[in-house]
């Protein structure tokens, strides 16, 4: 009988995991001119840029940032979404990108609208954009909410209101960039995510 073939198991990659951009097929860093659309998005345009940090400040380079909205009038592209409120045939919504050497990401699109959800009476959310992001590995994916400032509706959203500290809520609202404004064509706004420590940024909603 033959001895059994050994085969010695690779070892785990635990080094940061960086995805070439290369390997982001369609990556779309303006949401406002989607694809395969004819003209441009509706609605009131903005850019959002911010940094990724780890707790320490260090930026987390080339990784991937997704993110997803509903469009000016307050509804997704998506075919649960029936409520009453138009589709903009040129804006789908996501869009996908990976931050640089300093961390940073940038993406232009349309500020999204409030919308109603059901769960109790007048019942809108705020104003909102949805990212997930990843850490040092791929397999530790992260979900968060950016949020515009001063918005009106929330102390009436659970969501927003679920997070006990007022300071962590502080986190997941973006800031008025008037350097990042462009003149005449686009707000700019910041949003700044860390992923670890006493200071991280909400996650899970």
């Amino acid at each position: 009988m033959l001895a059994p073939l050994r085969v010695a198991a690779a070892l785990p990659v635990t080094a940061n995991i960086a995805m070439p951009s290369s390997t982001i097929i369609g990556a779309n860093v303006d949401l406002t001119r989607p694809d395969g659309c004819a003209g441009e998005a509706i609605g009131e345009r903005i850019v959002v840029t911010g940094r990724v940090t780890d707790e320490d400040g260090k930026p987390v380079r080339n990784s991937l940032v997704e993110v997803w909205q509903c469009n000016a009038a307050g509804r997704y592209r998506h075919k649960k979404d029936q409520h009453n409120a138009p589709l903009d045939p040129n804006f789908n919504g996501w869009g996908k990108m990976l931050t640089d050497d300093d961390g940073r990401y940038r993406f232009v699109t349309v500020k999204p609208g409030p919308y109603p959800w059901g769960n109790h009476h007048k019942a809108f959310r705020p104003a909102h954009i949805h990212f997930s992001l990843f850490g040092n590995v791929y397999a530790q994916r992260l979900v968060t909410q950016m949020y515009f400032p001063n918005d009106p509706l929330f102390d009436y959203d659970p969501i927003f209101q679920s997070i006990p500290d007022e300071a962590a809520r502080r986190r997941l609202v973006s800031r008025y960039s008037l350097e990042e404004t462009m003149h005449e064509h686009l707000l700019g706004y910041e949003f700044d995510i860390v992923l670890r420590g006493r200071d991280a940024t909400p996650m899970g909603i």
